[in-house]
């Protein structure tokens, strides 16, 4: 079996920006059930449209119904299965052992992948699931490569998902109730409010000084960043994972822009067509993110958290995207400002990858040059040298 790489789509638009540059397999949420409850999602209609096109194209959809399931949920629970079964999804994601009950119950042929979030962490517990008639386990984040040889090794015939790349829960696997305690927003039923990303701050009572006040205790002057985790990158460790066992390299990231995901696919899938490693971890420099570690590769590791701050920006700044080109212009919808003399870098699947051109002639959507592209969401007509797809970005160098 091709190991596959598994792309997020949060939104029916970063669906196909994931096949657009390369994904073998994407995974999605509908409108309920899902742990994403703030992405877009997708409705019942929009999930057989995206099966169809990604069969097309043959690759494969697989949906998360992966939250911590209440009684009141079940009374939907049984139809949803039934229509993915119908609809022909290639897998459902979920979590609770009542939620792979009712599947096998309603919806037989539906193939059920484990999610992450039942935190499986031993080979006794994924020989357990596929009694259940599971087919696939994603793993815990938490196990190490000698660890997952080791599942591989027991039950060799239980396809093996596992995290690749983005952002990871200082939580065991995501299953947080820090969310729900300071909010009131359960992270395990997909309205995490990310409170481990927010600085704290440390304090102690001086009664000694006559004030009796609160004084502050910061790390290097920057604040707390306490529970904040690194984002994980295995870009250099992918051969020793599918030497491992794993069938399946995840990407995180249902949450995040269609040029962040972008970025990301176009690197690892580059990086497994056997491209330049180099090249590969360069890209993922360009994109906002958090410090990156290789977590629990080797086992046991300590610095996983990112004390300093929240995350970096990134070395490029998304500019636009490309809806077309024609007679030697491009037609890009502006996301950040740019101007006339500014070199644009284009993000694309194919050769043009990487080409850099200087905007010299910019229209506005109603024919008028331009010096300065400041109109957010306006689609601008730009005089550019290479024949650009819809689907590729636009960005420029900080």
């Amino acid at each position: 079996m091709k190991t596959e790489l598994l792309a997020p789509a949060g939104s029916y638009s970063k669906f196909l920006t994931a096949l657009h540059f390369g994904a073998d397999a994407v995974y999605l949420g509908g409108k309920n059930f899902s742990l994403r409850t703030f992405a877009d999602n997708f409705t019942k209609e929009e999930l057989k449209t995206a099966v169809t096109l990604a069969h097309t194209q043959g690759k494969k959809v697989y949906v998360t119904a992966n939250i911590y399931a209440r009684n009141a949920d079940f009374a939907m629970l049984g139809d949803y299965f039934s229509y993915l079964s119908k609809v022909g999804a290639d897998g459902v994601i979920v979590s609770d052992p009542g939620a792979v009950y009712v599947a096998k119950k309603y919806a037989p042929t539906l193939p059920i992948h484990l999610s992450t979030q039942a935190n499986t962490t031993n080979k006794y517990a994924v020989k357990f699931w596929q009694e259940q008639g599971v087919s696939r386990v994603i793993l815990a984040r938490e196990l190490s490569l000698k660890e997952i040889a080791e599942i591989h090794e027991f039950v060799p015939d239980m396809e093996l998902e596992a995290f690749v790349h983005g952002a990871m829960c200082i939580s065991y696997s995501g299953r947080c109730l820090l969310s729900d305690y300071l909010d009131g927003r359960s992270s395990n039923r997909g309205a995490c409010v990310q409170a481990c990303r927010w600085k704290y701050e440390i304090r102690a009572l001086n009664a000694t000084n006559g004030k009796s006040e609160w004084l502050p205790i910061e790390e290097d002057g920057k604040g707390a960043f306490i529970l904040n985790s690194k984002d994980l990158n295995m870009l250099a460790r992918l051969n020793e994972m599918e030497g491992a066992g794993i069938r399946s390299f995840k990407i995180e990231g249902r949450m995040k822009s269609g040029y962040y995901l972008a970025t990301v696919i176009n690197a690892y899938r580059r990086a497994l067509d056997g491209g330049a490693l180099r090249i590969s971890e360069n890209e993922l420099l360009c994109v906002a993110h958090r410090d990156y570690t290789q977590a629990y590769a080797d086992g046991e590791n300590s610095q996983t958290v990112n004390y300093t701050d929240s995350q970096s920006k990134g070395e490029y700044t998304y500019i636009a995207d490309v809806e077309g080109c024609e007679n030697g212009y491009v037609f890009a919808q502006m996301r950040n400002r740019f101007k006339s003399g500014d070199i644009l870098e284009v993000l694309s699947p194919d050769g043009n990858f990487g080409k850099a051109f200087q905007a010299d002639e910019i229209f506005t959507s109603t024919g008028e040059r331009t010096e300065d592209a400041k109109l957010v969401q306006e689609v601008y007509k730009i005089a550019c040298p290479f024949v650009l797809k819809k689907g590729d970005y636009l960005r420029r160098k900080n």
